[in-house]
């Protein structure tokens, strides 16, 4: 998932619902966040049943302080390492 912050202190407000999924859609969870450093959006992997339920729950919580574009991952294709210098868990659940 792809956001981009219309307003960013609101959305990141929000979002550490998302980070602890408060009532996330049965079966989805936030795999990894990437927030741009200037606060301007973030990336992020879900799994989840269905792209739809992500894309629901993401927009209900954020509002009107985020747009977001949902789309499910090519599997064959992609790839992930752990990029050095980010910790593996967030810490909200840490």
């Amino acid at each position: 998932m792809q956001h981009s912050f219309k307003n960013p202190s609101v959305a990141f407000a929000r979002g550490e619902r998302l980070i602890k999924m408060e009532g996330a859609p049965a079966g989805a969870k936030v795999l990894q966040f990437y927030p741009a450093s200037n606060g301007s959006g973030a990336a992020c992997l879900w799994e989840s049943p269905t792209v739809e339920a992500v894309q629901g729950y993401v927009d209900e919580t954020l509002g009107d302080s985020s747009s977001n574009l949902c789309y499910e991952v090519d599997a064959e294709q992609a790839f992930a390492k752990q990029p050095l210098g980010i910790r593996e868990t967030p810490l909200i659940n840490a």
